[in-house]
């Protein structure tokens, strides 16, 4: 599983968490470039998601169904601001649903077992057609811009379904105060990793890139950053545009962005192979090695 030689490949994430996909494509031979589209910043109504989580720590949810790496994180600074960890705090009664592996192993990581997880479709109607019928209370913190379907679903199933903001999605970076990942304990990092530093472009960095043909395929992994792509980065030329999965490059076409591949699995491996048979269909251009960003936009 190899990319052409030289290939530039644009990973719209932000450096936090980027780090296995960087090493990945590094390992398949492309040179990764990061464009940090998205961030993300505690939830406006704190109150809310409080009561959530004092009822959670209270026994007052039978399941708790997390979608996402960063919803376990605001869950984990709820915990750190009550003297705890996540995984003490959670009743040893409560179940706990996911989607996606790279969410399981974050949760599995902190001593957090996972009950139940779609092992075919990695997404909210993936675990929605596993979910036992009348399960009782779920707690489900999400986005502020959550796809309502999940919460739909489950309730379609019988669960009475709490579902709270647990973070804002906005544009990167982060308000200083409000960010998410300043607000993680101190030994609950993100996930950065020094040793996969690559080259970070602004949107107007990266327009320069596409227009003069020196990137081969864009990553997004999640309709939110197909959404930034097409409103920043679009037409996209000879791009190539690999998607996540089937929500996000369900999401680029709406927009009228041509999918080139979607991965199977929503695993850096499995981007990585997305991207490979991207580029498979033609040869790439040989591109001279990135050392640092352009200095500056061009009228």
């Amino acid at each position: 599983m190899r990319a052409p030689a030289g290939a530039k490949v644009l990973v719209a994430r932000s450096p936090d968490r980027a780090a296995e996909l960087v090493s990945a494509l590094r390992g398949a031979g492309a040179e990764p470039l990061l464009l940090p589209l998205i961030d993300f910043e505690l939830a406006s109504d704190q109150h809310s998601l409080d009561v959530a989580f004092d009822a959670l720590g209270a026994g007052a949810y039978n399941w708790l169904v997390v979608s996402s790496v960063t919803a376990v994180q605001a869950l984990e600074v709820k915990a750190a601001d009550r003297g705890s960890t996540l995984s003490s705090w959670l009743p040893g009664s409560l179940m706990v649903a996911t989607i996606g592996p790279a969410t399981r192993r974050f949760l599995e990581s902190r001593g957090i077992a996972v009950d139940l997880a779609p092992t075919r479709q990695q997404s909210g109607a993936g675990l929605i057609d596993i979910w036992p019928p009348h399960q009782g209370t779920v707690l489900l913190p999400q986005a502020d811009i959550a796809d309502p379907r999940l919460r739909r679903g489950l309730r379609a199933q019988g669960a009475f379904v709490q579902a709270v903001t647990a973070y804002r999605t906005v544009d990167y970076p982060a308000d200083a105060g409000r960010s998410l990942a300043a607000a993680l304990p101190a030994q609950l990092p993100c996930g950065a990793d020094p040793e996969n530093d690559a080259v970070v472009l602004t949107p107007a960095q990266a327009r320069i890139e596409i227009s003069a043909g020196r990137l081969d395929a864009v990553v997004a992994a999640s309709p939110s950053a197909a959404r930034r792509i097409h409103a920043d980065l679009a037409p996209l030329g000879g791009c190539r545009f690999v998607a996540i999965g089937r929500s996000t490059a369900a999401e680029a076409e709406f927009l009228g962005l041509t999918v080139a591949a979607v991965a199977e699995k929503p695993t850096a491996s499995g981007l990585v192979a997305a991207v490979v048979r991207s580029l498979a269909r033609q040869p790439s251009p040989q591109h001279q090695p990135v050392t640092e960003p352009p200095a500056k936009d061009t009228p």
